[in-house]
């Protein structure tokens, strides 16, 4: 299809089942969300290094022996907003329990979104997420950059509502720490 066929076929307000028909149908690979305000952005699929990334993050998760269901990448939430509900697709989630099967899950139970910045979602990922998120009350959100050390910026949640930033470390060394000193299941 050209993008001129995508352009005239586009829905006026793409909802959340519009979002996940989108992500059903396209056969690349790419990532579909939507900002609480209707914002439409579609990102290529991950290259390689990004993969290695969320195994890395994946695997010290289920180390320190955070339950498999409680874990999840690439689970679509929804990020409730004044004039209607957000779809984002973080890289990695963890959760407090184990969710019921949907496409689109609630943040109550949602303890920390993870997102690895990929070329040409820095902008998007680094302060409309930070918002977005501490606006639905996600406790904490981290970001692994691409630079040479992939330095993870942990955001947690403060008493105003908005995050703070509590951290900022070198990939290697966040691994080879205890997850309980950064993350608790009961935040």
């Amino acid at each position: 299809m050209s993008a001129e066929a995508v352009g005239r076929h586009m829905p006026a307000i793409i909802t959340l089942d519009d979002l996940a028909a989108m992500i059903e149908a396209d056969t690349h690979g790419h990532r579909y969300e939507t900002s609480v305000e209707g914002a439409l952005s579609v990102v290529p699929p991950p290259d390689n290094q990004h993969a290695i990334i969320a195994t890395r993050l994946m695997a010290w998760l289920i180390a320190a022996g955070l339950p498999l269901e409680q874990i999840m990448q690439v689970a679509g939430i929804r990020v409730p907003g004044p004039d209607g509900d957000g779809g984002r697709v973080p890289d990695l989630t963890v959760w407090s329990r184990p969710q019921p099967p949907a496409v689109w899950m609630s943040t109550a139970d949602l303890v920390l979104a993870i997102e690895i910045i990929s070329p040409g979602s820095e902008a998007i990922d680094q302060v409309v997420k930070v918002s977005e998120f501490a606006a639905a009350g996600i406790p904490q959100y981290w970001t692994v950059a691409r630079d040479t050390a992939n330095t993870v910026t942990i955001h947690r949640l403060g008493r105003d509502g908005t995050y703070e930033v509590t951290a900022r470390v070198p990939l290697t060394w966040l691994l080879q720490t205890p997850v309980g000193d950064h993350l608790s299941i009961g935040d």
